[in-house]
């Protein structure tokens, strides 16, 4: 069950994050204090919780005033039995352009552990990895990727989501957008399935439908196994991620939102 909470979280960030075609961003949809929490449940178990959280104040990045944001998910109770997961995701978002400067990976999963940050140059398309040891402190290894475009991480392209102008997008719509993660770019596309009226913990919300392809692998049920559910106002806030597996599913529900930009 570790195994399996973990590669979720992965794909559905993933998965967001590699949906949608390049243009010129204007966020009117996120600011600086926003919190996200999550309940994570496996049928009657409650799993874990996740939480999304921007940083209160600018962080300076190349000169630059960035949004740091983080992606927590943390395994609670009975469920540590299968494995303790304690991760974290991180991004530095340039307020302007809505491109990553700076990504991180803090992973604790069991005995398992991976440390890394990722250094974009968005104008020369390069990423420069660091890897550490085990303890975060000693530099294991760095490594620059060449790219052919800029670049979102896994963390700030659902974050570029938000800012897009999603009522123009019809049922069938297929877009993309280039990334990096993992030492690899990436394209990978989600499509968008309609609306629907949701009840949620924060109220009943209008919601956009999205579906990210997912590789077929012996974790996922069906073609597109994921589902995520985007509030239909200026938030665009996900209250719902559905993953369908081989044995039951996964579902990441929203229950309180705090911070957000528009009320």
């Amino acid at each position: 069950m570790r195994k399996h909470f973990s590669l979720v979280i992965l794909v559905l960030l993933l998965g967001s994050s590699r949906a949608f075609s390049q243009q010129n961003p204007q966020n009117d949809a996120f600011t600086f204090g926003e919190e996200l929490n999550f309940e994570v449940s496996y049928g009657w178990l409650n799993l874990a919780d996740a939480k999304l959280q921007i940083n209160k104040k600018p962080h300076t990045q190349n000169n630059r005033p960035h949004y740091k944001i983080d992606v927590y998910g943390k395994t609670k109770g009975a469920a540590t039995i299968f494995g303790k997961v304690n991760d974290n995701w991180g991004t530095y978002l340039d307020t302007t352009d809505i491109y990553p400067s700076l990504s991180y990976r803090h992973i604790e999963e069991g005995k398992y552990r991976k440390h890394e940050k990722v250094y974009f140059d968005q104008v020369n398309y390069t990423a420069l990895v660091e890897l550490f040891e085990k303890d975060n402190k000693t530099l294991k290894s760095v490594k620059e990727y060449k790219l052919v475009s800029k670049v979102q991480d896994i963390v700030s392209g659902f974050y570029y989501l938000r800012t897009l102008d999603l009522e123009k997008l019809k049922p069938g719509d297929i877009v993309f957008i280039p990334g990096f993660f993992d030492k690899e770019r990436y394209n990978i596309k989600l499509i968008y399935e309609g609306t629907e009226s949701l009840e949620t913990e924060i109220g009943e919300k209008d919601t956009y439908i999205f579906s990210p392809e997912v590789p077929k692998n012996k974790l996922f049920r069906g073609d597109y196994p994921v589902k995520v559910w985007v509030t239909q106002d200026q938030n665009k806030i996900p209250v719902k991620i559905k993953a369908n597996l081989f044995l039951g599913s996964l579902n990441f529900d929203i229950v309180n939102a705090k911070g957000l930009r528009n009320n």
